[in-house]
């Protein structure tokens, strides 16, 4: 049968030369960026933690994909925009992946297909996937030279919508659909991933939020038992069963507080003064902010609430937070603590949208968490290879999306000779300089 990718096909002419086009450069792969990949897994060595959590329990004398290079070659497949597990059934001839996960690109074996991908995202049970996630959550605390003095962790959920028949899929009203709230939990001051855990399309309650940040904070404990920890999350976090275990827990928090006729009674002072002077200076906005003790019905203590006060020519519009800490005034609570939330959000996107961590399509939840972690797997070599970029370089906060293009999305040759493997990159790459750093900043220091 003839190969239709070996036969030329044209362009149109350029100054009345004739352009035609084939297939048959050679062994070049359109990746060559996964190798920074390869040397961000070194640096971390988060597949080979992952692949030490999960029994293989296949016949050894029959093994062709070790567990660890099938969980490379799909992590590092998710990282290049390959989202599907059915990609791998070309990549696996692809010879910078092949190099990247340690073979050969000629003479190598070829990397493992869809099917053994698959296998092995449904083969973990659900002690498996505990193992893994507190592999996950030793990653986190690994990241740091030693332990910090103060952490603040920022817990949401986003919304996965389903199109199929999977288990713990729910109607959520709110959203219009049948989908998973999966929560995700993230150092926000370095980006870093915490934990990410599929759950049931609903609003998670107060005794469900409590039993995933008790589990947390006791793996976080044993790293780092005196550092302090602060909890920061919107309304629906701030129950009363969380933040009386906070209290019990020696754990600070900040939660986003819905307003009542009492809540604003309490501040209806100061709201009255900000709304009088914004009349009478003719602003068209000013800001201002109030504490008060509060306590509602289900809580057994008073409890500092901080508002947010903003007087507009359509109204007043008042913000509250509750929370454990006593120092501060209200504005630094609000503004400077509570709405750095908001980044959570940008590094939700970065997991969600831009590494595809919604491709929750398996049957199987249990299946449908192994992804999460996958994918979360991905978000750390994203991160590592960015954290390589110097400061003062544009992409030093660039997003993944951004990353991918510039850094992994490289047409490179690949020629194995007899003594060594050489990567031919294009000499008209505009980032060469950036990425010979990277590749120099990620070369182990050990053999």
């Amino acid at each position: 049968m003839t190969d239709d990718n070996l036969l030329p096909f044209c362009f149109p002419a350029v100054r009345r030369k004739k352009i035609t086009a084939a297939f048959d450069g050679g062994r070049i792969s359109s990746d060559g960026g996964v190798m920074l990949l390869a040397q961000a897994d070194r640096r971390l060595g988060v597949v080979e933690r992952l692949a030490q959590a999960i029994p293989d329990a296949r016949d050894p004398d029959r093994i062709t994909h070790l567990l660890p290079d099938i969980l490379r070659a799909r992590i590092f497949a998710i990282a290049c925009g390959y989202e599907d597990a059915d990609d791998l059934d070309r990549l696996r001839f692809d010879p910078a992946f092949k190099l990247a996960c340690g073979r050969l690109p000629d003479s190598g074996r070829n990397l493992c297909s869809q099917p053994t991908v698959s296998r092995c995202e449904n083969a973990p049970d659900l002690r498996d996937l505990i193992r893994l996630m507190r592999v996950m959550v030793d990653l986190y605390c690994a990241s740091y030279t030693k332990p910090p003095d103060a952490v603040t962790l920022d817990i949401d959920d986003t919304v996965d919508v389903v199109h199929g028949h999977q288990q713990l899929s729910l109607f959520n009203a709110h959203y219009d659909e049948r989908c998973f709230l999966p929560i995700h939990i993230y150092d926000t001051a370095t980006s870093r991933p915490v934990a990410v855990l599929l759950r049931p399309g609903k609003t998670p309650s107060g005794t469900e939020i409590r039993g995933h940040l008790r589990r947390l904070v006791h793996r976080i404990r044993r790293h780092w038992p005196q550092t302090r920890i602060t909890i920061r999350g919107d309304g629906h976090y701030g129950r009363p069963e969380v933040m009386q275990w906070c209290d019990e827990n020696d754990i600070d928090f900040v939660f986003g507080l819905p307003g009542n006729t009492v809540l604003n009674r309490l501040v209806d002072a100061t709201a009255d003064d900000i709304r009088t002077r914004r009349a009478l200076d003719q602003k068209p906005c000013l800001r201002g902010f109030a504490e008060t003790s509060y306590r509602a019905k289900s809580w057994h203590i008073d409890r500092r609430a901080c508002a947010r006060i903003e007087a507009t020519t359509k109204g007043l519009d008042i913000r509250f937070v509750v929370t454990s800490i006593e120092t501060g005034s209200a504005e630094h609570i609000y503004q400077t603590l509570y709405c750095a939330r908001g980044q959570a959000e940008n590094l939700i996107k970065l997991h969600k949208a831009q590494l595809a961590s919604d491709r929750t399509s398996c049957r199987s939840p249990l299946a449908n968490q192994m992804r999460l972690i996958l994918h979360t797997a991905a978000y750390w070599l994203m991160l590592t290879v960015r954290d390589a970029i110097p400061k003062a370089h544009g992409l030093a906060t660039a997003e993944f999306h951004t990353l991918r293009l510039r850094l992994l999305k490289l047409g490179t040759r690949v020629i194995e000779m007899a003594s060594r493997v050489r990567l031919a990159f294009a000499a008209a790459c505009l980032d060469s300089s950036l990425i010979r750093h990277i590749a120099a900043a990620l070369m182990p220091t050990g053999p």
